[in-house]
């Protein structure tokens, strides 16, 4: 039997969908005009494309300007694939280092359909200690990982993330959106964010973003702690540096630039 080449079996119709998708990369949101003129396909068949990708999630369309933009699919396909081939591959060994560092637990986390779930946890010796459920959804407003993902999105997504009524889970959850969108820009300027005991009592936690290649933030890394043992004296003089440090490396080994 004669081996036909690979490309004897490319669907065009594919391509063209593949097409509209990867003009995205760097560009917010485009409309079916521009997306036409750039691929030099009929207005007709962008939309159609555009549709069909919209109807999987690959898609969505913002009803303020009618323009598209990437769907959440994109980003579950993306985080999928950093689980599975970088993310928690190199986070196991650098949030053991920064348990033996600290004597504090450590976590990563992704940010999926507005929750944030740890994936992998490295546990402290000490005979009090947090544990975080792997699996488990986290409030994003409340949390320190939550915040972190939260402040590196763009703002139009962050006002309709927190459109809904903040949820008080102790006296210390911020309920208050304006306030939390002022905090929410002064993480993503100090590139790190603390939970003192704002989804649990007398749980602090500090959490620093992890970014790959695309210089997105695909994860975020986390080290928790009782409250009497991470003070914020201790968490500014130790607990900081060390997270945003194995933030650092951890990013730089899914490909980020140094």
């Amino acid at each position: 039997m004669v081996r036909r080449e690979k490309s004897n079996y490319i669907i065009q119709a594919v391509i063209h969908a593949l097409d509209v998708l990867e003009q995205f990369h760097g560009d917010g949101e485009l409309g079916v005009t521009e997306l036409s003129k750039r691929l030099e396909l009929h207005k007709n068949n962008v939309f159609r494309i555009l549709a069909t990708l919209e109807s999987r999630g690959y898609i969505e369309q913002n009803r303020s300007t009618e323009n598209y933009r990437l769907g959440t699919h994109c980003l579950q396909l993306g985080q999928t694939y950093i689980q599975h081939m970088g993310l928690l591959q190199q986070a196991r060994p650098i949030m053991t280092e920064v348990v033996k560092d600290c004597r504090e637990s450590a976590y990563v986390a992704v940010m999926r359909k507005g929750k944030v779930v740890p994936l992998a946890i490295v546990e402290s010796d000490q005979p009090v200690r947090i544990v975080s459920q792997v699996g488990e959804n986290l409030p994003l407003h409340c949390t320190a990982v939550g915040k972190v993902h939260l402040a590196f999105e763009p703002v139009e997504e962050i006002q309709r993330i927190l459109s809904h009524e903040l949820t008080l889970h102790t006296q210390r959850t911020i309920t208050d959106r304006p306030v939390l969108i002022e905090q929410l820009g002064v993480i993503a300027s100090k590139g790190y964010a603390i939970d003192t005991g704002e989804y649990v009592p007398d749980v602090h936690t500090v959490a620093v973003p992890v970014k790959d290649y695309t210089r997105t933030v695909v994860g975020s890394l986390a080290v928790s702690g009782p409250a009497y043992r991470l003070p914020p004296e201790r968490a500014e003089r130790e607990i900081i540096p060390l997270a945003i440090k194995a933030g650092h490396e951890l990013s730089n080994r899914l490909g980020y630039p140094s």
